[in-house]
């Protein structure tokens, strides 16, 4: 059980790290540290909350109070105002579009109301920088799960009744995809997680892998675990420096802590991960594009087949996905495969994240389940609706 009876949460993802959230945090530090609260008020930052066009924002907790667009200044107020007497800053509240009332707690702002975060479920809510808190949050328990108590084909039938699809454009069934590589013959196989976001106003894995890297590290290795691989890479472009930080960060906690590298959970397996980087381009987000240029190639497409699954990187069986369809399979594994195959449409299960850019009342992410329409978001999501003025 923590000690600490308040935490404050900072957004620190790519865009509120961009508007001075790092300065927020060490103000809230400072200022706890000069009111000797140091013991019962931690200070946390996180990856990104989602509703950028309001950062940087600070999350009271436990009382989930959310405030938006604070600056390095607002701090003393808040730990004068909030902190030590337990008043809420008004000012720095979000206002409703439609009632122009303070909202303080995230569930009831309808930027939030019809959300389901699966993929997005950590973001916001831990420090990507330390793996105990994402421990804390059931992290790793799916990967334990699978080595103690599945078999490979018995976790591949999982992820195929779920229903899951890639979420990288394709829409392959990613089970089916797994059990192609299982049954191809090698003796080395690949997990390649695919995070060359190129899409103009996309930052979708970017988010992920900002705010609960070690999601993906604990999906790729299930993954090989199905696949019979016992390496992974991570594909992903330069110019996501923070997201380069911060799964490095990771990888070398998951390495310590003994859930990267040789007999994990005790186990006869072992897989361990790197990263490789790309140039931005955009054709290199098609995987057999990608594989090429991992291999010091110039990232152009090849026709298929044979399929990476067959013949992927040096030849080898290769199981390509992106973040977003990684970041989901720990979810799946311990929720089940019913659980997930009951969100979005018959033909398409689960949620799915969206970037949303451009001239909108609030740009940020959002992830709702299959199926949500633009109806919906146009006459049931004031904040979703486009800005045409």
């Amino acid at each position: 059980m923590s000690k600490y009876s308040m935490h404050l949460l900072v957004c620190g993802g790519t865009g509120c790290h961009a508007a001075e959230s790092d300065a927020i945090v060490c103000n809230l530090r400072d200022e706890i540290e000069a009111r000797g609260l140091t013991d019962t008020v931690q200070v946390i930052k996180t990856g990104c909350f989602g509703f950028c066009e309001k950062g940087p924002i600070v999350k009271v907790m436990p009382d989930n109070t959310f405030y938006v667009q604070v600056k390095p200044e607002d701090t003393q107020t808040i730990i004068d105002e909030h902190v030590i007497k337990g008043r809420k800053v008004t000012r720095l509240l979000y206002k409703d579009p439609s009632s122009k009332e303070a909202v303080s707690d995230s569930k009831h702002m309808d930027f939030y109301k019809k959300q389901m975060r699966i993929a997005l479920r950590n973001c916001g809510f831990i420090n990507p920088e330390n793996i105990d808190e994402y421990i804390a949050r059931d992290g790793y328990q799916a990967l334990g799960k699978v080595l103690t108590e599945m078999t490979p084909d018995q976790v591949i039938k999982e992820i195929k009744e779920s229903g899951q699809r890639g979420r990288g454009g394709g829409g392959f069934p990613t089970g089916l995809k797994w059990e192609i590589a299982r049954k191809s013959v090698s003796d080395e196989k690949c997990v390649v997680c695919n995070a060359d976001e190129g899409d103009p106003g996309a930052f979708m894995d970017r988010s992920v892998l900002e705010g609960d890297p070690h999601s993906v590290l604990e999906a790729m290795a299930i993954c090989g675990y199905c696949i019979g691989a016992s390496n992974g890479l991570i594909y992903i472009r330069a110019e996501y420096p923070l997201a380069i930080e911060r799964l490095k960060i990771a990888i070398n906690q998951a390495r310590e802590s003994g859930l990267l590298g040789n007999k994990i959970f005790g186990t006869d397996f072992s897989f361990d991960i790197t990263l490789r980087y790309g140039a931005g381009a955009f054709v290199c987000g098609e995987e057999t594009a990608l594989i090429h240029s991992m291999e010091g190639l110039r990232g152009e497409p090849t026709i298929k087949p044979p399929f990476p699954a067959e013949s992927g990187y040096l030849g080898k069986p290769t199981n390509v996905n992106n973040v977003e369809t990684f970041a989901s399979i720990p979810a799946i594994i311990l929720k089940g495969a019913k659980w997930y195959s009951s969100i979005g449409t018959e033909k398409s299960k689960g949620t799915k994240v969206f970037a949303l850019a451009g001239k909108i009342n609030n740009v940020g992410l959002i992830e709702v389940p299959m199926g949500t329409t633009l109806r919906i978001a146009w006459f049931q999501w004031p904040s979703f609706s486009l800005n045409l003025q």
